[in-house]
């Protein structure tokens, strides 16, 4: 059974987290982009044929930095997703056995 004390925890879960959750949302986004900012000015270094300059900045230690920066951002993101997900399924299924006692009361 979710106890009325659960889903205020739940609501309280979700607002006090919006922000963190929205950060890393946008995280995630920013490094999506500058990923590609960090390619072009990689690939400015290099010189020789463009599988070469391409190679290059795939392989470089600062491009490489930032897929790790990448990957961390969305872990977080991520990992707020589900706790999103499962604090919202923990109201949804509150909600439900709500309008079911309401139900068994008129008809009982």
């Amino acid at each position: 059974m979710i106890s009325d004390d659960d889903v205020g925890r739940a609501l309280d879960w979700l607002v006090k987290n919006a922000a963190p959750a929205a950060k890393a949302r946008a995280d995630v986004a920013y490094l999506e982009e500058f990923r590609k900012s960090k390619k072009a000015m990689l690939m400015n270094e290099a010189s020789g044929t463009v599988a070469a300059i391409e190679a290059y900045a795939y392989s470089h230690p600062d491009y490489l930095t930032v897929l790790e920066g990448y990957k961390e951002a969305v872990r977080v993101d991520t990992e707020y997703r589900w706790l999103q997900a499962s604090a919202m399924a923990k109201i949804d299924a509150w909600r439900t056995l709500q309008s079911n006692a309401r139900i068994q009361a008129k008809v009982g």
